[in-house]
């Protein structure tokens, strides 16, 4: 997609990044993407049973090793980006709260007073605030979680209001990503984030990026089916062919893993590797890279925003997609508003209507036991690769 003259600069933030803005790491897979006509495609023998789709005792395993064992992504920095900014978080099923504190620090916490439980944020809408206050008895906390009011205290005996801070559970930022332990009683595990994630993540701009628009999907499918298109390019021009797809080559990716994450680099269909050295180009209209940041998050670029997606799954059967749309400043000219609307509603209907309309009829063609085993092709290799990054964190 052409960008109109408006988006070539402007004195608020530079629009475009070219390939020396990227990481070591990410220049260095986009020299390895090969000449579309000399790449090759290869065979693989990779096979899953179906069985790992559809099972309820599959998911719990599943939820007590992948996603409450160590730190998974919750949610984009941006946002909560202002100090003195919370939130409502019930993506998962578990009410949360995250917060950003006056002096910066990220929190999450369980999103319930400590006097009888009530949710002091019942909305999932950022809003700035000194306190929370709960809606029930007006027990008032600060961001950072510690009680700084009750209601007529003299009516407590023996009240220790330290005690009664709200229930944290362990977070950390690391490019721009919102971690977080679901088990506060687990031993914090963050080993996920290795330096080479974030180094790319910064490169990205992504903790300073502008939330353009965020969506929530609903989704009667496995996780991993919503997950599985975002690794492998061999639907694209099958599934796509009448949006996306004719911009795409049906080659392999450039993969690396970053810790757990897995990287897919591929150049777009008219790419050639003579235009990574072409000054002053916005490298991302030569070049698409997804992240796969295990278990549930994928990060995907394009020329004008970068697509944010945290895959919550709800039961074997139901998936959550929290879509945000990422730009590198809020619309500060018509053109610049038109063209993001026009990318915004592509991107839906594409996510929306085509991914994840296809895990929901592959999930509802599993559950007809026609098939024992599902089986990949050599394009959908990344598959093969994060099933056997799972393997890893999964009993034997």
């Amino acid at each position: 997609m052409n960008a109109p003259a408006a988006l070539a600069g402007g004195p608020a933030l530079q629009r475009i990044q070219t390939f020396d803005m990227m990481s070591e790491g990410q220049r260095t897979a986009m020299k390895r993407i090969a000449r579309h006509d000399q790449a090759i495609v290869p065979q693989i023998e990779f096979t899953t049973p179906a069985s790992m789709f559809i099972s309820d005792e599959r998911f719990a395993l599943e939820q007590a090793h992948l996603f409450r064992a160590r730190a998974i992504p919750l949610a984009v920095s941006a946002l909560v980006a202002e100090p003195g900014t919370a939130m409502g978080h019930d993506a998962l099923g578990i009410p949360l709260i995250i917060a950003r504190d006056k002096q910066g620090q990220i929190h999450v916490f369980l999103n319930a007073c400590q006097h009888k439980g009530a949710k002091l944020l019942e909305t999932c809408e950022p809003l700035k605030a000194a306190r929370m206050t709960c809606p029930y008895h007006a027990w008032s906390f600060g961001l950072d979680g510690k009680l700084l009011a009750v209601a007529r205290p003299e009516t407590f005996a023996n009240l220790d209001k330290a005690s009664r801070n709200l229930a944290e559970l362990p977070a950390r930022e690391h490019g721009g990503i919102i971690w977080v332990m679901l088990d506060r009683n687990a031993e914090p595990d963050f080993s996920p984030l290795v330096p080479e994630l974030a180094e790319d993540l910064e490169a990205l701009d992504l903790p300073r990026l502008h939330v353009y628009g965020r969506k929530r999907f609903e989704i009667a499918a496995n996780w991993k089916l919503v997950l599985e298109p975002f690794l492998e390019g061999y639907h694209v021009q099958r599934l796509h062919a009448q949006t996306v797809g004719p911009m795409f080559a049906d080659v392999p990716n450039v993969v690396d893993l970053l810790g757990p994450t897995i990287r897919q680099i591929s150049g777009k269909a008219n790419f050639v590797p003579e235009d990574l050295a072409i000054v002053g180009e916005n490298v991302h209209k030569t070049v698409t890279t997804v992240y796969n940041m295990f278990p549930n998050c994928v990060v995907i670029t394009s020329p004008w925003y970068i697509s944010v997606m945290m895959l919550h799954p709800r039961s074997a059967a139901h998936t959550t997609v929290e879509y945000h749309m990422l730009t590198r400043a809020a619309p500060d000219n018509p053109k610049a508003e038109e063209l993001y609307a026009r990318s915004y509603d592509m991107i839906l209907n594409v996510f929306g209507n085509e991914d994840f309309r296809a895990a929901e009829i592959s999930h509802a063609g599993l559950t007809t036991g026609a098939l024992q085993s599902c089986v990949y092709s050599g394009l959908e290799a990344s598959i093969a690769t994060y099933y056997g990054v799972m393997r890893q964190f999964l009993p034997e």
